[in-house]
């Protein structure tokens, strides 16, 4: 069984999302699951996830995420068959949280409300790996 290419955005429907990433994501599953009901159905050695949940300490996604969740995840992704990718904001408590991971730090600017204000501030990528000594090789 195919899996099927879904998805609309807003100036396009799901036939032209079909034909732009319809070979790169041929055989890409998108679910709305919480993360561990996730991970729990797809680890497989060569699954790869994306995590990107709430951070830490920030408001307006309407979902709570405490921070014993952070340290669930990173003892889910301690013993992980396949690798995990997770982004969040850089503070502290998630360093904790993610000790022992390869973690790369990155620039970023957010750009708040739309008015033209940028706000610098530091996000770091999180590899169930070491993505050094073993590159994914994804594209």
């Amino acid at each position: 069984m195919r899996p099927q290419v879904v998805g609309c955005g807003r100036n396009r429907g799901p036939s032209q999302t079909r034909k732009l990433g319809g070979r790169k994501l041929a055989l890409t599953f998108v679910e709305r699951l919480d993360w561990k009901s996730c991970i729990d159905r797809y680890d497989r050695p060569h699954t790869l996830f994306y995590l990107d949940p709430p951070y830490w300490e920030t408001e307006g996604y309407g979902v709570p995420f405490a921070y014993e969740e952070y340290v669930a995840m990173a003892a889910r992704l301690r013993c992980l068959k396949g690798r995990a990718i997770v982004s969040l904001n850089d503070h502290p408590a998630i360093r904790q949280a993610f000790d022992g991971f390869h973690i790369e730090t990155v620039d970023i600017k957010y750009t708040v409300g739309g008015g033209g204000r940028e706000a610098a501030r530091k996000e770091v990528i999180i590899f169930s790996w070491d993505d050094a000594a073993q590159p994914a090789g994804l594209f």
